[in-house]
């Protein structure tokens, strides 16, 4: 250790000695200090004197903080304290739990379903939902019903469940629910009696406030939220939705039959007979992240007589939107009033939705009425619309195979009057030649269009359909969702946004029979006749078809699979049974017959031949 060093340790040293006899405590300070101590050890009553005076000053806070409570809340702030309780009541379908703060709904559980990772199927709990009743006071204040305590009573009737608030024996407001066994719906009533002294005069409705997240409850989310959305219906008309694909609001003064919190497979609807007025709905996305697929919020109306001599009725369906249970609650009911709730069951819409409820659905009860297998049953209705449509399949194969006999004398009309200048006139031959033999050009289009309204309602039918869901087939474990069988986790621009981290096996079979399809089909047409560019483009469109039901259920994706598979059989099977020879016979013989013209083809020919000749003499004075 150095010199310097030893210095500095020593100066350390030197102001620590003096800095404590500096502030050393003289002999006086110390024996007051002993004295002081000694007087509180022998004092021990001096602790409950000194809070006697604190006491009065915590009192007067809680006296204001009373005063401020029954000011705002009148005879209804002696339920605001107490301890939140659950009550379980359940039929063979459901479980809901009720919740003593609010005398609210709480969670539901349906039990004949589980999601698709086999957890129980909640349909929403006590901390992703919210129930309230707003009352008006006397003196204007606000009461929300979530901010108080209700008492279970027992009721005459064992089959209800009653919450109250008992301000009196004959003053009392009741939340009264009623659950029967075999059905999704439970009934809500609420009950004041001799409360026209404690709520507004001026009130005849209550205020409602429903807020529910929607669980996501399925393995394909983009799907599911796509299908989730907020629905309603008008009293007496039609039903309505908000956006599914965006967040969006709404205000309505017209009184609502019902309102409907939906996901994919599964809602929870308000219903009200009376109607529901003054509403406010709300739907909001959830990100790709959350455990939601939709947030609702619903704030509302209901007639109400505070008397007791009218109750609020309303009633919630808490379960599946299975077309077969929903369709059941308007039958032997006027039109007028029924409830319509298989809206919920998105089919498509106007022709399209009829084709599903006239044709698709009945067949695919029927099926499923005596076979278990829903991939079998999907085979059986391709097979059904198959032989339905078949007629259109063959007129539409016969007039391709005209057309493609016609060629070579189509080729011919084409080098005959080439060019630009001479197109109207290349036109008229054509359409004169398909004339005289006797082919319409339209033949092979007409029946496949009156096709797709069936293709179309298939494309509904299969992801809407809840009776698919975890149904299983070959390697599908869900014909509700896709199929993957090769994933990855790797997030890839646009390709995970658009096609997803998969690669469904259905839907990649679909691709490839329909290529092959698309290669069948350009040889039985002649694929020389198509305008340059359209071959690639038949070609492409099944490339396309992959990445749009890539994400899409399994059984729509076997569906069109199966479906062009028979197309292509039946491709085949009118090749063998068309003599083309004899057709080529056929078409010349009655290209060798005169053509009997009606008036109007006389009209329209002459009106060609003068708008040939203004052509040509216009074509002359350019020149």
């Amino acid at each position: 250790m150095d010199k310097n060093t030893l210095i500095g340790f020593g100066l350390i040293l030197l102001i620590l000695v003096g800095f404590s006899l500096l502030h050393k405590p003289t002999e006086q300070k110390v024996q007051q200090a002993v004295q002081h101590e000694s007087v509180i050890d022998s004092a021990p009553d001096t602790a409950p004197e000194q809070t006697e005076t604190v006491q009065p000053e915590k009192q007067a806070s809680r006296q204001s903080d009373n005063a401020s409570l029954i000011d705002s809340y009148g005879q209804f702030a002696a339920f605001l304290e107490g301890e939140n309780q659950t009550y379980s009541i359940e039929n063979d379908l459901m479980e809901l739990s009720l919740s003593s703060k609010g005398g609210r709904i709480a969670s539901v559980r349906l039990k004949n379903y589980v999601t698709h990772d086999s957890l129980p199927l909640i349909l929403f709990d006590e901390n992703n939902s919210s129930f309230d009743v707003t009352l008006i006071s006397t003196n204007n204040r606000i009461i929300n019903t979530k901010d108080l305590y209700f008492t279970p009573v027992q009721g005459e009737n064992p089959q209800e469940f009653i919450f109250r608030l008992t301000i009196a024996q004959d003053q009392y407001l009741d939340f009264v629910y009623s659950l029967q066994d075999g059905t999704y719906l439970m009934s809500m009533d609420i009950r004041g009696q001799g409360l026209e002294n404690l709520l507004s005069p001026s009130i005849s409705n209550l205020d409602l406030n429903w807020a529910v997240k929607m669980r996501s409850q399925e393995k394909g989310r983009k799907f599911e939220q796509r299908y989730s959305m907020l629905q309603y219906k008008f009293m007496g008309d039609d039903v309505e939705k908000l956006s599914e694909s965006k967040d969006d609001t709404k205000s309505i003064n017209n009184r609502l039959r019902w309102i409907a919190f939906k996901d994919q497979f599964f809602a929870a609807v308000l219903l009200s007979k009376t109607g529901l007025i003054s509403n406010e709905l709300n739907s909001r996305l959830e990100n790709d992240q959350s455990p939601y697929v939709k947030n609702y919020a619903l704030r509302s109306a209901i007639d109400f007589d505070m008397r007791g001599n009218r109750e609020a009725q309303l009633n919630f369906y808490f379960g599946p939107t299975k077309y077969s249970i929903l369709r059941k609650f308007d039958r032997g009911v006027e039109k007028t009033e029924q409830l319509d709730l298989d809206n919920l069951v998105p089919l498509g819409g106007s022709i399209i939705r009829w084709v599903n409820v006239g044709l698709i659905i009945p067949m695919f009860n029927f099926f499923g009425s005596f076979i278990n297998n829903f991939g079998i049953i999907i085979i059986l209705m391709t097979i059904c619309i198959k032989l339905l449509i078949l007629p259109l399949t063959f007129k539409s194969y016969k007039s391709s195979a005209k057309m493609r006999l016609l060629k070579p004398q189509i080729d011919e009309i084409n080098s005959r009057l080439a060019g630009e200048s001479k197109a109207q006139e290349r036109s008229a031959a054509t359409m004169e030649l398909y004339k005289r033999a006797g082919v319409n050009p339209m033949g092979g289009c007409l029946p496949m269009l009156m096709q797709f309204p069936i293709l179309i309602a298939m494309f509904w039918f299969f992801p809407a359909s809840i009776e698919l869901r975890q149904e299983s087939f070959l390697w599908a474990q869900d014909l509700s969702t896709y199929d993957a069988v090769i994933t990855w986790e790797a997030n890839i621009p646009l390709i995970s946004k658009f096609f997803g981290n998969h690669i469904s096996l259905f839907c990649l079979l679909m691709t490839i029979t329909n290529l092959v399809y698309t290669k069948i089909n350009g040889d039985s047409t002649g694929g020389g006749t198509q305008m340059p560019g359209m071959k690639a483009m038949m070609y492409l469109m099944p490339v396309m078809f992959l990445f749009i039901f890539n994400q899409y259920s399994a059984g729509l994706s076997f569906y069109y699979f199966v479906s062009t598979l028979f197309t292509i059989g039946q491709t085949y099977l009118f090749r063998a049974s068309i003599d083309e020879q004899k057709m080529l016979k056929q078409l010349m013989e009655n290209k060798s017959k005169p053509v009997k013209k009606s008036g109007f083809a006389k009209r329209l020919e002459e009106a060609q031949r003068m708008q040939r000749e203004q052509i040509k003499q216009q074509a002359k004075k350019r020149r």
